[in-house]
């Protein structure tokens, strides 16, 4: 991730927002920071309307990322915590596939940077999943399909 890029939209972002218990979550962090870049991503998407779809399906999954960082993080116990944590893990897999899909047009640098943030957004959900069942952690089967 571009440490300069993030330092510098992290100072224009709303104190209200930082005021939050919930800022202090690093996944919902990055999550509102991608939000951000996914604006951007979708306006030079629109430029071809057979990406309208993608558009569509990319900017409602990595919305969702934060969105239900904020709901979980709000939750009473651990399980439904990681109930919503766990939704979204499900929306960064899928805005990491989105994204992999509008590579063509936004091109090989923007898209290995959204693959590392998305990349470290899931790293910290399974941890913080992990933590809120009470397990040590979660081990995600590695599959080779050639």
């Amino acid at each position: 991730m571009a440490v300069e890029q993030y330092a510098e939209w992290v100072k224009n972002v709303s104190q209200e927002i930082k005021n939050d218990a919930l800022w202090s979550i690093k996944a919902y962090r990055f999550s509102m920071y991608i939000s951000d870049l996914a604006w951007d991503d979708a306006r030079k998407l629109q430029k071809y309307p057979y990406m309208l779809g993608l558009i569509n399906q990319l900017y409602r999954a990595v919305g969702s990322i934060g969105a239900n960082i904020a709901e979980g993080y709000s939750r009473a116990s651990g399980r439904e915590r990681a109930k919503f944590y766990e939704y979204a893990l499900g929306s960064a897999r899928e805005a990491r596939d989105w994204y992999y899909k509008g590579r063509h047009v936004l091109g090989n640098a923007t898209f290995e940077h959204r693959m590392r943030i998305l990349n470290e957004i899931i790293r910290l959900l399974i941890t913080m999943i992990s933590q809120q069942r009470g397990y040590r952690e979660i081990r995600e089967e590695h599959t080779n399909y050639e």
